[in-house]
């Protein structure tokens, strides 16, 4: 009954309302204030190696909605697509595919910046699941959809209850639990607690041959 009062009240006009003017705004002044430092890593991304200084990929929005995620490119041009054994993207601390300044991108998860313009646009928020790969859908389990019932974000209950360090299966079900007792309140916690995952790298790769 909880879940289903939680889901009635982020479908509510007034808390999509509330939670659509946060991440407008918080977007904004993020984009802002690292304006120059946005600047210089795309420069440096473009000298580093031939290639597009974003990445785009198509992933899961709300409702099944596919829509282009945006992020610095972190990778070789046409580098192979490399799995763990359930079928997530694998990352790991040696991957021969990651750039000089991806390193250093995904170590302090810079390359994720971009994706404030994806909030802007109204295709994510700032705390919400993470957006899976459109193939991924098919793998879902009825319960699995539940994640679909909102935006995905930037950030997320997963992110910082052991991010890469825990199973892809691991993190749906904390996604789930997420959509499940949704309030601002909530959103707001996982803002504060991303900093210093983000800050002290925490959980960043996983280990090969584990899930991600």
């Amino acid at each position: 009954m909880m879940a289903e009062e939680n889901l009635r009240c982020l479908d509510f006009p007034m808390g999509q309302f509330l939670k659509r003017t946060a991440d407008i705004f918080i977007s904004l002044a993020i984009l802002l204030l690292l304006s120059p430092l946005l600047l210089v890593l795309a420069a440096w991304i473009a000298i580093s190696s031939p290639g597009p200084i974003f990445f785009r990929q198509a992933r899961l929005g709300r409702k099944g909605k596919p829509f282009q995620i945006l992020k610095y490119r972190t990778m070789v041009v046409n580098a192979p697509d490399l799995r763990n054994p359930d079928g997530s993207a694998f990352s790991g601390d040696q991957d021969p595919r990651v750039t000089k300044p991806g390193r250093l991108l995904r170590a302090t998860s810079l390359d994720e910046i971009p994706q404030f313009f994806n909030v802007l646009k109204g295709e994510m928020s700032l705390v919400g699941p993470r957006p899976d790969l459109v193939d991924q859908l098919q793998y879902y389990t009825d319960d699995e959809r539940k994640k679909l019932n909102v935006k995905p974000g930037i950030t997320g209950l997963a992110q910082i209850s052991g991010r890469n360090s825990i199973s892809w299966a691991d993190r749906k079900k904390l996604d789930i639990q997420y959509v499940q007792t949704w309030s601002l309140w909530q959103d707001f916690v996982i803002c504060l607690k991303t900093v210093p995952y983000v800050l002290l790298r925490r959980d960043v790769n996983a280990t090969p041959g584990e899930s991600k």
